[in-house]
């Protein structure tokens, strides 16, 4: 059985999506029997509650390029903060979105704590758009972007990004990809991989590139998009891509991750139950993180 501290940390927040609804995410979540499940793994679980998070119908928001920011960064400070503490008390960081936005204030916190690290950004989507590449304005397309310092965004109180080694931020999974993002890559050297990859090579196989690559000192985040899976298996997503991860592709995802002992904190995002059906994905995302968190068939 595993051991040690978990520090789970809710970030019900919405307004970096076009679609409400991911703002519930955290709730089905914790319904879906998170707690229970990772203390039957055999860690101390101490759940921090959620951050404080504004509304569209209350938030300013100013620009069109990134709608909400100010309101978004509010609380992705409150997120950082709740992840500098937990790590500062030896706790791995569980933060349960809430649309993708939130990402930020996972790096940020991350970052203050240990210096710069390595993510595993497993998503149908690239998230590295900017203001002036985004299609929608929408900033939950931006967060991997803004942590390696491309789109100029701050978070009060936090160092100035990037929070995250370009060499080290690994995609995996993604099958959706704006003219922007695919720039962003090349001039950065992000490394991807693509469902393609998964089809050609297995999972095995690309998951112990990946891990190679996001490896290295001071964190490993693992940033986990429900949308990487096919929405065959994850009906309750914003932004559903058909074409992915099925129940046990992203399942051995997760498993090669544990066994690779280099998880640092996770986030699971983007569980919008309006959109579910009977919380199978609020259930799911239970299932992956306990996955990731050392959970086994035998």
């Amino acid at each position: 059985m595993a051991t040690g501290k978990l520090a789970i940390v809710g970030a019900a927040l919405d307004l970096g999506s076009a679609r409400r609804g991911v703002d519930m995410g955290p709730s089905a979540i914790r319904y879906a029997g998170l707690f229970d499940r990772l203390e039957s793994l055999g860690y101390s679980v101490e759940d921090l509650g959620d951050v404080e998070t504004e509304i569209p119908e209350r938030a300013a928001q100013q620009d069109e390029r990134a709608r909400y920011l100010p309101a978004i960064l509010a609380s992705c400070a409150q997120i950082a903060a709740r992840v500098d503490d937990a790590m500062g008390s030896g706790a791995i960081p569980v933060i349960l979105g809430g649309d993708h936005s939130i990402a930020m204030g996972s790096l940020a916190g991350l970052h203050r704590a240990r210096g710069p690290g390595g993510v595993l950004w497993l998503d149908a989507h690239g998230d590295l758009n900017r203001p002036d590449t985004s299609p929608s304005g929408n900033v939950h397309g931006m967060p991997l972007a803004a942590a390696l310092g491309a789109c100029g965004f701050e978070l009060d109180g936090f160092a100035l990004p990037p929070w995250v080694d370009p060499k080290r931020a690994v995609l995996v999974g993604v099958r959706a990809l704006d003219p922007g993002e695919k720039q962003l890559v090349r001039d950065l050297g992000i490394n991807v991989f693509t469902m393609s990859d998964f089809d050609r090579r297995g999972v095995a196989k690309v998951l112990d590139e990946a891990i190679g690559l996001a490896s290295g000192d001071n964190f490993v985040h693992v940033s986990l998009d429900v949308d990487v899976c096919d929405p065959e298996i994850a009906p309750g997503v914003g932004t559903p891509v058909r074409g992915g991860l099925s129940y046990r592709e992203a399942h051995l995802a997760m498993e090669l991750i544990a066994e690779a002992g280099i998880l640092s904190s996770i986030e699971i995002v983007e569980v919008n139950p309006i959109l579910d059906h009977a919380d199978e994905t609020g259930t799911l995302a239970v299932e992956l993180v306990a996955s990731a968190l050392g959970a086994r068939i035998l």
